[in-house]
């Protein structure tokens, strides 16, 4: 467990802390913490028959894990309003930059996901996308990625399958991690986005890097 130096509401846990019988933090919401992880393990880092392409949902989980870069985080309340989610996410991004890189520059492995468990499920697209959508365009150009995930269908559609929502979870939440490589796809709307991506891994999107 990771407690912010100079803010104690802050907490960051392992998948340790959580899969332990004592949990160093945030009892009250270890059920939401441990479907997360279980989604984790049973969902993104395995293959889905929509998923239109081999391999896991998402590649990008089972390395973390391994590097012992993966960690959760609560920010419980269930009368949060926009501007209290972002300013939770916002304190996390500023630690996020401040914690320990586990791989390098291009494949950074550091996770952090933000449960928000008392939001409830009809408010997650105003709450979560929105909020993902406000931040988004910050978290690029800091060369960051924030994505969204919530019980409801989300709007964005699979890379490889426009059938498939590969972004549904058991409990709403933000997640940041760094941009890497493979990113363009999900950047390649905005100018602004691939513009940022051309910064920092030297590419130009004219040439299909």
């Amino acid at each position: 467990m990771l407690v912010h130096p100079n803010r104690s509401d802050l907490v960051l846990l392992q998948p340790s802390d959580v899969e332990s019988t004592t949990p160093p933090a945030h009892a009250e919401h270890i059920g939401a913490l441990r479907s997360v992880l279980r989604w984790a393990h049973e969902y993104l880092m395995q293959p889905h028959p929509e998923l239109g392409r081999a391999g896991p949902v998402c590649p990008f989980v089972s390395a973390s894990l391994r590097a012992a870069a993966f960690h959760l985080a609560v920010c419980a309340g269930a009368d949060l309003d926009r501007r209290e989610i972002t300013a939770q996410v916002d304190a996390f991004r500023e630690w996020f930059r401040e914690l320990p890189q586990a791989g390098g520059r291009k494949v950074n492995l550091t996770t952090v996901l933000i449960l928000f468990p008392d939001v409830r499920t009809s408010q997650a697209p105003e709450l979560i996308d929105g909020v993902q959508a406000e931040l988004k365009g910050g978290f690029v150009a800091a060369g960051l990625m924030i994505g969204q995930f919530h019980p409801l269908p989300p709007d964005q559609a699979g890379l490889w399958n426009a059938d498939f929502r590969p972004l549904r979870s058991p409990v709403p939440m933000l997640v940041i991690r760094h941009m890497v490589g493979t990113d363009l796809p999900f950047l390649a709307a905005d100018p602004r986005h691939t513009a940022a991506y051309d910064r920092l891994f030297g590419t130009t999107t004219s040439t299909g890097a």
